[in-house]
């Protein structure tokens, strides 16, 4: 009889994982609190070994179809006048013509339809209550329906309410690296296509980054906050553009429309940079994958990629081994990549929102001097680990 599996989540680690087990046997349910696949969101790579895992679902053709391909990153001083630019690859890491840039929801929705009508998924609903017993994992719904799983998964992202559950709470595992950050969709107003346009003062960085579309763009708003991450702000939309404003005003260039377009958007998305760091990814009958065990932040670039890779692994051990082996097993084969993909997170500050004027002016001369800005420690980082061969029969 195929073991029973629930997967809370379904972004990017939930469904990779979901179909991975569904081709081993498993009889998976996945959970979702959202009432379906997110779309939208900002454009995220696929780099490396996630390459690989891609591939191996048979979806890498449809992702280059849906490849974003950003060309140019120019970067501006406060007043707004050009200080050097980078090819966007080079600054990434990424390898033309091999490595993928897509927009989230239509990768998430790829994954989604690559599984959906082999596994049951259940929206707008959410774990209440975990009972880890000798026998499984005894779960109960917000919706007030009951089940038992043999095994219970969770990949519901960085403030992952299973790791909340069966860990205990996020602060004791939240590294946070210093910084705040809006994103939300605006009006094009400068007619960009496929780049990225980046305005530094220290410690404060706007960008618009157009993936193609005429007539929006994507800005983000970004700040250092040393002090403390803003708790208060959380679940409070209000406070959260007031925070931002408060922390971009007198900006120049084109930061106060920025600004106002963040006022009225209807698809805000506000938090903190931060990594999760956990000493173990597992206990008992349940374990955590992709960012709700080891989110490495945007400054990364690595979020998808080690959270595709961890998903396909944590599959291919359950497939062989007992779970208590099989977690072990998975751990020890992946923690050393996700280690040093987080490593990764250092450098994104240095480029994307230095915090000081010596920080700020050594990013510059960088740009301005052939050769200096390159993502080759990202590029090793993302290809260091090497999947197995496939069973036959898989």
């Amino acid at each position: 009889m195929a073991k029973s599996v629930l997967i809370s989540g379904a972004s990017i680690a939930g469904p990779t994982l979901a179909y991975w087990l569904d081709r081993h046997g498993f009889d998976v349910t996945v959970v979702e609190k959202a009432a379906t696949v997110r779309g939208g969101g900002y454009p995220i790579d696929v780099r490396g070994t996630a390459i690989e895992v891609v591939h191996r679902m048979g979806l890498l053709p449809q992702l280059r179809d849906r490849h974003v391909a950003t060309g140019r990153i120019s970067f501006l001083d406060a007043a707004g006048a050009p200080v050097g630019a980078v090819d966007s690859d080079t600054a990434t890491g990424s390898v033309t013509g091999r490595d993928v840039e897509i927009r989230r929801g239509e990768l998430t929705e790829l994954l989604y339809g690559a599984v959906r009508d082999r596994v049951e998924f259940r929206f707008s609903d959410a774990i209440a209550s975990l009972d880890d017993r000798r026998g499984g994992v005894e779960v109960s719904f917000r919706s007030g329906l009951q089940r038992t799983f043999d095994l219970v998964l969770g990949a519901d992202g960085l403030h992952s309410g299973t790791r909340a559950l069966v860990f205990g709470p996020e602060e004791q595992f939240h590294r946070y690296l210093g910084y705040c950050f809006a994103g939300f969709t605006m009006p094009n107003f400068l007619g960009l296509s496929h780049e990225a346009v980046v305005w530094n003062v220290p410690g404060r960085s706007a960008i618009l980054f157009s993936t193609g579309e005429r007539d929006s763009v994507h800005g983000f708003l970004n700040f250092a906050l040393a002090e403390a991450p803003p708790l208060h702000a959380f679940a409070d939309p209000a406070a959260q553009r007031d925070l931002v404003a408060a922390r971009f005003a007198g900006a120049g260039w084109q930061v106060p429309r920025m600004v106002e377009a963040m006022r009225s958007a209807d698809d805000l998305f506000f938090d903190v940079v931060s990594q999760i760091h956990l000493p173990v990814w597992s206990k008992g009958r349940v374990a955590l994958v992709g960012d709700a065990a080891y989110a490495p932040s945007f400054f990364s670039g690595q979020g998808s990629s080690i959270a595709l890779v961890g998903a396909y692994l944590l599959a291919r051990q359950l497939s062989g081994l007992d779970h208590p082996d099989a977690f072990a097993a998975w751990e020890n084969e992946t923690r050393e990549y996700v280690a040093c993909n987080q490593a990764l997170a250092a450098a994104g500050p240095l480029l994307l929102s230095p915090r000081t004027d010596e920080e700020l002016a050594a990013r510059n001369t960088a740009l301005q001097t052939a050769g200096e800005v390159s993502g080759a420690d990202l590029r090793a980082a993302t290809s260091m680990l090497v999947l197995p061969p496939e069973p036959a029969g898989i």
